[in-house]
């Protein structure tokens, strides 16, 4: 990776940290500069709108969530296990400080048109996809039925994580993680009876 590619992921990072806190509006050139110790113009070089910063922030952080939750999760063996792996890995993601950024983009983006809803859009469709695709390694595999919805088990194992989410973060209930994985077990146990 050559210096100027490492500068723009160093800056993409410390975005990513601090859109988890304000979100992707409270990121500005200004503030990002200021906590990357760069002048407004050198960082302008890199992205020359708040709206470019924005979409490279959340690239990045799509990037990062392939790196600590997809690509461990795939690296299982295939049915129930990466199902399970992904949503281990997953609600560990969940816990980053400041938390999910993808749920804040959602928050922000959902009803205003333009490139930064395009992407986030885009994003939750294809986790949507990839976890379709997991549990139809365990359809493959012969864990789960061969005429199972896997389309349903990944919006449901989805509304498990956004559940976890939302009683671990905001309502900070101590059983959050233990209330998600008897959700989602007694989805396995349905699918297999």
């Amino acid at each position: 990776m050559r210096k100027g590619e490492m500068t723009r992921q160093a800056i993409l990072d410390e975005a990513v940290r601090m859109a988890r806190y304000s979100g992707l509006s409270g990121l500005t050139i200004g503030s990002l500069a200021a906590a990357a110790d760069m002048s407004k113009s050198g960082l302008y070089a890199h992205f020359k709108s708040k709206e470019t910063l924005q979409l490279a922030c959340m690239q990045r952080n799509g990037e990062q969530f392939i790196d600590e939750v997809i690509r461990p999760a795939l690296a299982k063996p295939r049915g129930i296990t990466r199902l399970q792996a992904i949503v281990e890995y997953w609600m560990q993601w969940y816990s980053h400080p400041g938390g999910c950024l993808f749920l804040a983009a959602a928050a922000e983006f959902d009803d205003l048109p333009g490139p930064l809803h395009d992407f986030m859009a885009s994003e939750q469709r294809e986790l949507l996809e990839t976890l379709a695709r997991i549990a139809s390694t365990a359809v493959a595999q012969g864990e789960f039925p061969e005429d199972t919805d896997v389309f349903q088990v990944a919006q449901e194992v989805f509304g498990i994580l956004l559940g976890y989410n939302w009683m671990s973060r905001i309502l900070s209930y101590p059983d959050a993680a233990d209330r998600a994985w008897t959700a989602f077990n007694r989805l396995l146990g349905s699918l297999q009876s």
